[in-house]
């Protein structure tokens, strides 16, 4: 055992014991943030605004502070951009994480000297649980890959601003640096084909132990390097033991992941966001990933089924149940104030609280009354692939309201499989099963004959990576939507494969 091993499994042991005695305390914990949170937001122009000086509780707190997404916060961010001080947070952040927005144009997500670290410490602490766990360690001594983001960054009035992953490249340790890859010349390519391309050159003949990033993009760069040795990942990497993923749901993934790599490999699950680091799975065997709450961030939660009431109702995490679909709320030490992240989240847990992602807010079908959320799609999918013995590279869901014909409407799933299966209509009805066994509003639609069942477009092999480049967002942190609730993706991939 070399002595990073060794040293390694005491440093895990004290973190674990650290991350046990918070979340005992849950109720407790998120209080003293909270109180944290408002004492230094007195201090700020949103905290004058909102009457923080009066507020001692969460009720208080929800009378004087509204849900508010980027753009509605966005006047706040205007001033802080501006180089304003003491706006959202005292003093100024150290970085703004830029990332695409919608109405808005690019969103400028401020990272401050008190939230930066919460970024660093979760990732770390994902892998010390890890080892905690298994005992094992071996792989501290290979190399390890994050496919990220190009770390190169940009200043505005005297602001470093980039992509989240490039900023949290500047703070990988010391002792970790002769074990990263790739090179940070290789890391700097910003045209993500060509930074993949360069990565297989650079990592061919390492003895990789870690690799992680978002699925869709290290399923490329495996493919890539099949393509290159004729081998399977696993041979070539004869020591890579752990995987690393987070934006989106691994299990559509996993059977073409196992099959490009030839066997088995431990996995660990991150809820990273511009917004905060949320949650990182810290057991192997447990479903869900344990929510952080002691690191500078208060959580509220609404049912995401009365979120676009007028005044729906915001609970805190002594509140929330197992099993239902919450819209996720933040306050942070970065500055955002009852901040809607986008995101529905389902608890596993709640001795402790950890939660799985179930998809997007403004992510869903329900063009017929249906609620088809992320979570339902990806689990109808796992299902129908495994029973089939079908690999799938990607997916995405849209209503067809007007088919041609007088057919009824259904919900058509573009997707991409790693070998074209003979059994798409089998496929299907597997599918539509397992999703009506998840949803009763879509099985009611059904057996009420208001929809048809669903129906599976085909993309070829290489399909989502041509639509994601050609508009613009191949690579790095880019994800595709699971669900639309209307046509926009669908006709674009129908014109473009159909």
């Amino acid at each position: 055992m070399s002595l990073k091993s060794f040293a390694a499994k005491i440093f895990a042991d004290r973190v674990r014991q650290k991350i046990n005695k918070w979340s005992s305390k849950p109720v407790e914990t998120q209080q003293r943030v909270f109180e944290n949170l408002i004492t230094e937001g007195r201090k700020t122009k949103f905290g004058k605004d909102h009457n923080f000086d009066k507020i001692q509780s969460h009720n208080e707190f929800v009378t004087n502070v509204p849900i508010r997404d980027y753009e509605e916060l966005k006047p706040y961010v205007d001033l802080v951009v501006q180089g304003q001080e003491d706006i959202l947070w005292p003093g100024k952040p150290i970085y703004f994480a830029k990332t695409s927005g919608t109405t808005s144009g690019a969103k400028y997500i401020p990272l401050t000297k008190d939230s930066i670290p919460t970024h660093i410490s979760a990732a770390r602490n994902a892998i010390l649980c890890y080892i905690a766990e298994t005992r094992r360690t071996s792989f501290v001594d290979g190399k390890m890959i994050f496919l990220q983001g190009s770390p190169e960054l940009d200043e505005k009035k005297g602001i470093k601003l980039g992509r989240l992953s490039g900023i949290v490249a500047h703070y990988v340790p010391k002792y970790l640096q002769r074990n990263r890859m790739p090179s940070w010349e290789t890391n700097c390519i910003e045209d993500w084909e060509e930074k993949v391309d360069a990565i297989v050159e650079e990592t061919v003949d390492q003895n990789m132990t870690i690799i992680s990033g978002i699925p869709p993009w290290v399923q490329m760069y495996f493919e890539k390097l099949q393509q290159k040795t004729g081998k399977k990942i696993g041979e070539l990497f004869k020591n890579f033991e752990l995987f690393i993923y987070g934006g989106v749901n691994y299990e559509p993934y996993k059977a073409t992941f196992e099959k490009l790599i030839g066997r088995k490999v431990a996995s660990i699950e991150l809820y990273p966001a511009s917004e905060g680091f949320f949650a990182f799975q810290d057991r192997q065997n447990e479903k869900g990933m344990l929510l952080q709450l002691d690191s500078g961030m208060f959580y509220e939660f609404v049912k995401a089924d009365e979120f676009f009431e007028e005044k729906p109702k915001r609970i805190t995490i002594k509140d929330v149940e197992t099993g239902v679909n919450y819209v996720m709320l933040v306050s942070t030490n970065a500055g955002l104030w009852c901040y809607n992240i986008g995101d529905t989240v389902m608890f596993t847990s709640i001795k402790p609280y950890r939660l799985i992602v179930s998809g997007r807010i403004k992510h869903f079908i329900s063009a017929f009354g249906e609620h088809v959320i992320g979570k339902e799609v990806d689990q109808a999918l796992k299902e129908g692939a495994e029973k089939l013995n079908i690999a799938v590279n990607e997916f995405t869901v849209a209503p067809q309201i007007n088919p041609v014909g007088e057919g009824l409407p259904y919900h058509e799933w573009f997707i991409e499989f790693k070998e074209k299966p003979d059994n798409i209509l089998e496929l299907s009805q597997y599918i539509d099963e397992a999703l009506s066994q998840q949803n009763s509003y879509y099985k009611d639609l059904i057996e009420g004959k208001i929809l048809q069942p669903l129906k599976i477009t085909p993309i070829p092999e290489g399909g989502f990576q041509q639509y994601m480049k050609s508009i613009g967002k191949l690579g790095g942190q880019n994800k595709l939507p699971r669900l639309s609730n209307d046509r926009k993706i669908a006709d674009q991939l129908t014109e473009m494969f159909t």
